[in-house]
């Protein structure tokens, strides 16, 4: 009698239990952000966009940020960053954060993936 080949149905088992194992394993990327305010200038490292002397002390790693309706934070998928100026005292503001794509397409959830320019509160002003 001749004798079976096994060679394809061990590499075959090897390779679903490499699968099932590959299913178990959670990962979350996420990038890296700087976060802090400056109003009027009072944190000027803040405001400077071509130096990151004082990298350390803003940089978030990894950058967490919320989602509308959901508790907790999540990873990341970009950075933002806001500047303006107060209509009624002429102060300028710079927030620089993290946000994440909700998968929605609204502006009030979607601060990354929709335009806003234009007005925004910060702090109720």
């Amino acid at each position: 009698m001749g004798s079976k080949d096994t060679t394809g149905l061990v590499l075959n088992q090897a390779t679903t239990v490499v699968f099932v194992l590959l299913l178990f394993i959670e990962t979350a990327h996420s990038i890296d952000c700087f976060k802090c305010v400056s109003q009027n200038g009072h944190f000027p490292a803040c405001d400077d966009p071509f130096h990151n002397n004082h990298s350390l002390q803003m940089l978030e790693s990894p950058c967490m940020g919320g989602r509308k309706g959901r508790d907790g934070l999540f990873p990341a998928t970009s950075c933002i960053k806001i500047a303006g100026f107060f209509d009624d005292t002429g102060e300028t503001i710079t927030v620089r954060g993290c946000g994440l794509d909700s998968g929605t397409a609204t502006t009030d959830t979607e601060i990354i993936r929709m335009s806003h320019c234009g007005r925004f509160y910060y702090n109720d002003r």
